[in-house]
């Protein structure tokens, strides 16, 4: 991977008005407007925190497709393979922004609930709540991009709202895991939002999660499933060149 494609990619995409609002104000402002409406003990404050950093982080590492997409339909990932730049260090540079975009509100979001709600957590808890949720958006960075090589500029953000919104509701980002029905938590295993948001319930509600090596290991199965993928997808794509 080239380090100085890499901060290109960051810089490019930080600049943008659309990366500001939604990446790093969006999950703040969501966090504060349910705290206001449902939240009054710190347990619940907390609860919230871990929810909407889980999902600013799973948003803004899916965000990174729609910039593969334009460069699909541009033709610039086409010039591209005509440079020193290789597939996989190209793959790994874009996963690498949109972690990096991720990391915004896996920083910000625990921030304001610990500074603005006296949110208060362990050493251990804050880990899983920050470094723990933020690792956890590596699936969804990969998913981006594959939804990058597989739509169009026009079709790739309905794509990805498509993908969004189902795993953040049926895996209990928005809907509390205990208040869904046994069937709909059977559901909810499947996705990585579901293990994404253990970790960080782990944090929080320690009686209710699952242990982290599972949290884990079922967050691997689904980052070597999604590279697999997105590598067999970019060659593919490169084969019609």
């Amino acid at each position: 991977m080239s380090l100085k494609f890499l901060a290109l990619e960051i810089r490019r995409v930080t600049r943008s008005p659309r990366f500001l609002i939604f990446t790093v104000g969006f999950p703040v402002l969501l966090y504060l407007l349910y705290v206001g409406i449902f939240a009054k003990e710190p347990e619940a404050k907390a609860v919230l925190m871990v929810s909407m950093t889980a999902f600013g982080a799973m948003a803004a590492a899916l965000f990174t497709g729609t910039r593969v997409a334009l460069e699909r339909a541009s033709g610039w990932q086409r010039q591209l393979r005509l440079t020193p730049l290789s597939g996989p260090g190209y793959l790994t540079a874009k996963a690498a922004t949109g972690m990096t975009l991720a990391l915004a509100p896996a920083i910000l979001v625990p921030l304001v609930a610990a500074v603005g709600e006296g949110v208060s957590l362990g050493g251990s808890g804050w880990v899983r709540a920050t470094l723990g949720v933020w690792l956890a958006a590596i699936p969804f960075a990969l998913i981006g991009l594959l939804i990058g090589q597989i739509g169009t500029a026009d079709s790739t953000q309905p794509i990805t709202q498509l993908v969004m919104l189902p795993m953040a509701l049926l895996g209990g980002i928005f809907i509390p895991i205990d208040a869904m029905p046994h069937w709909l938590v059977n559901i909810a295993q499947v996705l990585p939002t579901y293990w994404m948001g253990q970790i960080g319930r782990g944090a929080v509600t320690p009686d209710m999660s699952t242990s982290l090596g599972k949290d884990v290991l079922m967050l691997g199965i689904w980052t070597a499933v999604l590279s697999f993928a997105v590598v067999r997808r970019y060659r593919k794509d490169s084969a019609r060149v």
